[in-house]
């Protein structure tokens, strides 16, 4: 029906993965004990206002394990909910993961690469973490595995990374982007819909901006209020400056940045969802993200709208 070669209205990660592989591939999600500039004092410290790893990361996930034990109990982990899937791409998530000397990374890398199941690599990071010769040789890795590095872009508004506290411009988003996209490796980007401060229709204008840069694939998630964390402080002080949608109003917003969104730009993800233990808000119910995926899909056949309707290159 559409261009994607499958019948669903935006241009899926599923079905990209598949016509890239030729099969299943899942991914592993590793804590290798990395940290980040903001956190350590080199820029900031306390880390971005939102953050607090613990909502994210997968009960087998630890630093303190091996990363080939951390991949062993990823495999056991996933076995009885993706039994399609045989080989599998190693995800360094948490914190910075090229926020090392290059040493170092070519020995965690190379660690995760020596497993017979994993194809493959995709490098969660910042974009003030990497620099010409970590890309270099992350290309150079890509030459024998899949290779994907994905930044936390987060906003193209100075003023909202200023007050997350995120210690990197949207400028320096869209040097790493660039420059990691000339060496031909895939480039992901995640962003957050509702920090303080954005109103929809600057979230629905950055479309424009999302489809300039060359972006193999894209994160979309609704900002969530989680404990333990800074912006659980601002929000109590200042909740009027927080665009924390309903369901409906998230789902009316994607369906509008998904017209407006380049149709070679892979969706990756939608939304996300928090622990209810560690969420304050929004509350959505105890709606999971494939169900929420679920309602979205319904939406754009309703409104019979899909990826890139209103594009203009």
């Amino acid at each position: 029906m559409f261009e994607w070669g499958d019948n669903r209205r935006f241009n899926s990660y599923t079905n990209y993965i598949k016509r890239k592989f030729g099969s299943r591939v899942q991914k592993l999600t590793i804590d290798a004990g990395f940290t980040c500039p903001n956190r350590d004092g080199t820029i900031s410290i306390g880390g971005c206002t939102y953050c607090n790893n613990n909502s994210f990361n997968p009960s087998y996930c630890k630093p303190e394990k091996s990363i080939i034990q951390q991949l062993d109990e990823g495999i056991e982990f996933h076995a009885f909910r993706y039994r399609r899937a045989e080989r599998f791409l190693a995800y360094f998530q948490a914190y910075s993961n090229t926020y090392a000397s290059l040493e170092q990374l070519k020995l965690l890398f190379s660690k995760a690469l020596s497993h017979p199941k994993i194809t493959g690599i995709i490098v969660g990071t910042r974009p003030d973490c990497v620099d010409n010769e970590k890309l270099d040789y992350l290309a150079e890795l890509s030459r024998k595995y899949y290779v994907s590095i994905e930044y936390g872009v987060e906003s193209f508004q100075n003023k909202t990374l200023e007050r997350i506290n995120r210690g990197h411009t949207y400028e320096k988003s869209v040097w790493a982007i660039e420059e990691t996209a000339k060496r031909g490796l895939d480039v992901s980007a995640h962003f957050i819909l509702g920090l303080p401060g954005e109103s929809k229709a600057e979230l629905i204008e950055q479309t424009k901006e999302i489809n300039k840069l060359p972006i193999t694939t894209i994160k979309f998630h609704q900002l969530q209020v989680v404990k333990n964390t800074a912006m659980a402080k601002d929000y109590a002080g200042n909740p009027e400056t927080f665009n924390l949608f309903t369901l409906d109003e998230y789902l009316d917003l994607m369906a509008k940045i998904i017209e407006r969104l380049n149709p070679r730009i892979v969706v990756e993800r939608f939304t996300s969802e928090v622990p209810p233990q560690f969420l304050i808000a929004p509350n959505w119910g105890k709606l999971r993200a494939d169900q929420v995926l679920i309602m979205f899909e319904k939406l754009l056949e309703d409104r019979d709208t899909w990826q890139g309707k209103f594009f203009t290159a």
